[in-house]
């Protein structure tokens, strides 16, 4: 099993229509073979004290059956399609793949 976390950073103001675009493409990757999760969050109110992302970032964590499950994602036409919407929105991303330790 192949864990990602992927730390989106939108340009000043962007977050909601990059999140906007991010779930109207979730249907598309929960029906992608192997996919077990996916799913994007923000700060939790209330822990102010953590070190929190900020009103500009989201944090993705994917869940996947294999590598080539996610290679087959990356290149997947819907992940490409979303990727080229958000590209003018987006300051930065920090993508993670992760393995069981």
């Amino acid at each position: 099993m192949i864990q990602v976390v992927v730390e989106i950073v939108a340009k000043t103001g962007q977050r909601d229509a990059v999140l906007k675009a991010f779930k109207a493409n979730v249907p598309a990757v929960h029906a992608e073979q192997g996919c077990i999760e996916y799913s994007a969050f923000v700060d939790a109110a209330g822990f102010g004290a953590l070190a929190p992302f900020g009103d500009d970032t989201f944090v993705v964590v994917e869940k996947w059956e294999s590598a080539a499950h996610l290679k087959a994602h990356a290149k997947a036409a819907h992940t490409l399609e979303y990727q080229a919407k958000v590209k003018d929105l987006i300051e930065s991303r920090t993508i993670h793949v992760l393995s069981p330790a």
